[in-house]
């Protein structure tokens, strides 16, 4: 039994090298696919308003996981041809929420992270906000009203704090920073809430209710919110309660009164651009593992990636150019049902 073991980690040892060439090929290859399709003038590139986003979301892969799907790296990769004035992710960047991972395997992940998601967009000198998904730092609580996922939430904030200069953001309020925080970029108030699981306690809600009310918020130019749930269900298998915000109408009716215009969110692996009363909803769609159908129609699960380009003297405000990442070509919203039925409420597709 010995000499079987010795032999099986020899060998190991022998293929570990093979195996990083052709990881690192695969990922070359992936690089160069990528420029070929700039370079050729394939890939449409929306005209430009006054400040650009891209919007990602739903990253991770199987529990555990330090390495990511092919999409991860194209979309990456392509975020320099859109040279956006901000990069969004709308939450779930590593592949936690489960009480078997260890603290070294945590860490793992938001390493992994570092390596193929946060510093290439430093690097690239783009700003960089995010919302905490429940497979990053679920606020899940139980009987006793502690968190369920403490050790995610903890390893979570320690990452993110060690990764400050990274962000590159004009922070309004970081005293709740990484779960929830204000920010300012280029005239616009951003609001990021800890929607990683269906409840917003009260103290936060309150904490929402001021900084939006507040004269800094008043005075921007647009205001938009970021959280991982969504207010209502949009896709297949998620459209329940406690996957999407509890209360949503009332939430709702909280962003309206401040005026926000946009509530962008992740979580439902499905991407559906719709409003509901004054609000836009974005959900994004998913980058990583499963993709879902919406609840309604018949369009594919889809890998999207979604470039928002705002124009203040436009009376929408927000164009969204989105695209399937594994074929590069545009999602055109007739493709989208009119409207989604969901069980807590009904949204129109936002045309």
């Amino acid at each position: 039994m010995k000499d079987t073991t010795n032999g099986i980690a020899s060998f190991l040892r022998l293929i570990k090298p093979i195996y990083l060439v052709i990881l690192s090929l695969s990922v070359s290859i992936i690089y160069l696919n990528t420029k070929s399709v700039v370079n050729s003038a394939e890939l449409y590139n929306p005209p430009r308003g006054d400040v650009r986003i891209v919007v990602i979301s739903d990253l991770n892969s199987a529990y555990g996981a330090t390495s990511y799907e092919p999409q991860i790296n194209q979309a990456i990769a392509l975020i320099p041809f859109w040279q956006p004035d901000l990069v969004i992710c709308a939450g779930d960047m590593i592949a936690g929420q489960s009480l078997k991972l260890t603290p070294s395997q945590i860490q793992a992940m938001w390493s992994a992270f570092d390596q193929y998601v946060s510093k290439p967009l430093a690097d690239g000198g783009f700003s960089f906000a995010f919302t905490l998904g429940n497979h990053d730092a679920s606020s899940a609580q139980n009987e006793q009203n502690q968190y369920t996922f403490a050790q995610d939430r903890a390893i979570a904030s320690h990452y993110w704090h060690n990764s400050l200069d990274n962000l590159k953001l004009d922070f309004v309020d970081s005293s709740h920073f990484p779960f929830y925080y204000t920010f300012e970029h280029q005239g616009i108030f951003f609001l990021v809430w800890d929607a990683s699981s269906h409840l917003i306690p009260p103290q936060q809600l309150a904490w929402v209710e001021e900084s939006l009310a507040s004269s800094g918020a008043q005075t921007a130019k647009m205001r938009l919110v970021i959280g991982h749930l969504p207010l209502y269900g949009v896709s297949e298998g998620r459209d329940r309660p406690g996957e999407v915000l509890a209360n949503s109408e009332k939430l709702q009716s909280l962003l309206e009164q401040d005026k926000v215009h946009t509530y962008i969110s992740g979580h439902h692996h499905a991407y559906y651009p719709a409003y509901k009363g004054n609000l836009q909803l974005l959900n994004a769609g998913v980058l990583g593992q499963g993709a879902k159908s919406l609840i309604a129609g018949d369009f594919p699960p889809s890998h999207t990636i979604t470039v928002v380009d705002i124009n203040f003297d436009s009376q929408e405000l927000t164009t969204y150019t989105t695209y399937n990442i594994d074929t590069l070509e545009l999602i055109n919203n007739t493709q989208l049902p009119p409207y989604l039925n969901s069980h807590n409420g009904k949204i129109w597709r936002r045309d």
